[in-house]
């Protein structure tokens, strides 16, 4: 090749990647790897669970005619809601098992469509809402080691339809729903008394005419005991007992809608030093869509996505946003915490807003950010996957410290061809730096307890690990971890708790007995499973399932 066209080459590659910016992500000091599971799983990921036997509940929206699984021994569903098939003998729902890396079909009944999620103290997963057929029922998954477990249907479970809403468990291991398109109030899960709806007008105040931006709001327990709800660009305290708002957050700076479908993500961050009397609790809220997006895009303009992410301690008296910049600007990005305390941002598009065609220039690389560091050193970006995830993507973390991530079907139906960005059958895996074997010889190995142990609160317990390398005693921790729902870039539940450590004892042969304090209220940890870590200088072991009663 002659000097002229080799420089001729080296200019039009960098002309290349300079018009797709979202795609030039690699640096020197990015990390992390990308493994690629499944090419099809038959089914796009839309919505992701992970179950305390380590398999993961995927599913899908049931109308969108047939997908590329079918169901075993002949099952077919019956559907007589308007645009669907008639008879359906393909899966939209599937168990992944983490462990041996395969899959199976499972059958929904009814239609599951933007629907919402929680896991119960007893570990089950307590589905509730859809579209159409699905739009009052509650669906359970109990996890199970046989072929034959599959989806309960509880038709009217619900008071009111439930599309675009959101679950939380609350301290005394009941689900409440919020909100939904038009429906401006809550209820609870199971039914009792209180069987009926109770309104929420907050929710009606942050709805934007034409756009909503308020749905799937990002619903979080705080220390108190009351629930934290964020919709379109603000947020408020509310005590659900009794239907009271305690407290009003300001407005975002800026002012622009973080909601559905302007859609960024949201996170609490890890609850430390969970011994004190006044104990904080921090709010994270990352990317979105400018306001007016959602019509622009429906007209053919992709506007920038946001850029911004905006941090509150949700336990001020005098609560203030704090606004910080992303590497990349993010819109359907889902934020997922990792056993070390740092968050994830993954998945997403550079512009435009949730919906059919609506989002453009998709962002391949993740972004760690690390909430300890100082502000503007906390982003550290990460390599690239090669597999765009926009609309109707998933993530979610799994026992082993990697990150599941899946789906992708930014069309009405499961289209493959002839479109900008293809239906996404396929599953990866996304492995942080703190996975590479470098960092083996500071990775504990959690030797006891055994998985499946019952811990009570506030109880003083001991965890025997092997470490190999030299040990920091100051920078061994505990951490626990509750299993979210996930879906349209927010992950349900989605809570850690830092534990510290009480005592670190050597006891030879490079092992430790590692003793901490439970948390010491359903408040800040409601009852049920969660993945137990132990971390050494932000290296995390393998989880291990745990059952707070």
């Amino acid at each position: 090749m002659s000097i002229p066209n080799f420089i001729f080459l080296i200019l039009l590659v960098h002309l290349l990647f300079a018009s797709q910016p979202c795609h030039l992500i690699l640096t020197s000091a990015a990390d992390g790897r990308w493994q690629l599971l499944q090419t099809s799983i038959g089914i796009s990921a839309m919505h992701m669970q992970l179950l305390r036997n380590d398999r993961v509940v995927i599913f899908d929206r049931t109308d969108f005619g047939k997908s590329n699984l079918s169901l075993p021994n002949g099952k077919c569903r019956n559907d007589l809601t308007e645009g669907a098939l008639k008879v359906d003998c393909s899966a939209h729902s599937v168990e992944y098992d983490v462990s041996s890396n395969k899959f199976r079909a499972l059958m929904v009944q009814t239609n599951v469509w933007c629907s919402s999620g929680a896991i119960t103290p007893d570990g089950k997963l307590v589905q509730t809402g859809g579209f159409n057929d699905g739009e009052r029922r509650v669906r359970v998954f109990s996890p199970c080691s046989g072929r034959d477990c599959d989806w309960q249907e509880i038709p009217n479970g619900l008071a009111a339809r439930r599309w675009y809403a959101t679950n939380h468990i609350l301290p005394d291991g009941r689900l409440i729903i919020v909100g939904g398109r038009r429906q401006f109030n809550y209820e609870f899960s199971p039914k009792n008394i209180a069987a009926n709806t109770f309104n929420l007008p907050f929710l009606l105040e942050t709805n934007d005419k034409g756009e909503e931006n308020n749905l799937y709001p990002f619903v979080f327990l705080n220390v108190d005991g009351n629930l934290f709800i964020f919709a379109n660009n603000r947020a408020i305290l509310l005590d659900y007992v009794k239907n009271k708002v305690v407290k009003t957050y300001p407005t975002i700076p800026g002012g622009d809608p973080r909601s559905y479908p302007s859609t960024g993500s949201a996170v609490l961050l890890p609850l430390k030093n969970l011994k004190m009397a006044d104990l904080q609790a921090e709010v994270l809220v990352c990317g979105g869509a400018p306001k007016g997006s959602f019509a622009q895009a429906l007209r053919g303009n992709f506007i920038r996505a946001l850029k911004t992410c905006a941090r509150i301690t949700i336990t001020d008296p005098n609560p203030k946003w704090i606004m910080e910049t992303m590497p990349l600007a993010r819109v359907m990005g889902d934020m997922i915490l990792l056993p070390n305390g740092k968050v994830l941002l993954i998945n997403g598009a550079g512009s435009g807003s949730a919906g059919w065609e609506l989002g453009q220039n998709p962002v391949l690389s993740p972004v760690l950010y690390r909430p300890d560091k100082k502000i503007g050193s906390r982003f550290k970006t990460q390599n690239p996957t090669t597999i765009p995830r926009m609309y109707h993507s998933s993530a979610t973390l799994l026992r082993d410290g990697r990150v599941l991530v899946g789906g992708s079907n930014p069309h009405a139906f499961y289209n493959f061809t002839s479109v900008l960005f293809p239906t996404e059958l396929s599953l990866e895996a996304f492995s942080p730096a703190y996975l590479d074997s470098k960092f083996n010889d500071l990775r504990p190995k959690i030797i006891t307890p055994k998985s499946m142990s019952g811990i009570r609160y506030n109880k003083r317990t001991n965890i025997q690990v092997v470490i190999t390398g030299k040990v920091a005693e100051n920078l061994v921790s505990a951490t626990m971890l509750a299993p979210a729902f996930n879906t349209h870039s927010f992950s349900m539940n989605q809570r850690l708790l830092v534990l510290g450590n009480d005592k670190v004892t050597t006891c030879g042969n490079s092992a430790y007995n590692i003793e901490v304090t439970t948390p010491s209220t359903h408040n800040l940890a409601p009852p049920g499973f969660y993945l137990f870590f132990v971390v050494h200088q932000n290296i995390p072991s393998q989880g291990i399932w745990v059952k707070l009663r």
